[in-house]
């Protein structure tokens, strides 16, 4: 349970810099607390649909955490059912669509949520006229 507070807690932090403290090339600060508007995310245009990064990077108690969400167009997938070492939540918000975890599928509407352990075989997929939007949440701990 306080990890699942804690991870709440992180979805409302900000991305740090991309240099640590000292100038170390390519290692990254810890997100910072703080609140990103839609505006402020890094926005990415797919073939699939438009997705905006909110929170990726280290945190104080997490090695890896992102934060961001992915407006799915009608019928599509961002890719077939996958695995990662990070745990997962997804939240839907609009649309209607099928969540797939370990082998099962589930239809989804607004207010669904999902979660999966690390390594876990899951995926989501669009099948409304609509599109489907979803915030999701992956960390993988220290």
């Amino acid at each position: 349970m306080q990890d699942r507070r804690f991870f709440f807690a992180m979805a409302s932090a900000a991305v740090g810099a991309t240099m640590a403290p000292g100038g170390t090339p390519g290692a990254q600060a810890a997100i910072g607390a703080a609140v990103k508007t839609g505006g402020k995310a890094e926005k990415l245009e797919h073939p699939f649909g438009v997705q905006h990064i909110y929170y990726q990077g280290p945190t104080n108690e997490l090695s890896v955490f992102e934060g961001g969400s992915l407006r799915l167009k009608p019928g599509m997938e961002p890719h077939p059912p996958h695995k990662h070492p990070e745990e997962e939540i997804m939240l839907v918000t609009e649309g209607g669509g099928e969540i797939y975890v370990q082998g099962e599928v589930t239809q989804v509407g607004p207010g669904s949520m999902m979660y999966t352990n690390a390594n876990e075989l899951h995926g989501i997929k669009c099948i409304g006229a609509e599109p489907l939007l979803f915030y999701y949440f992956k960390w993988l701990k220290s």
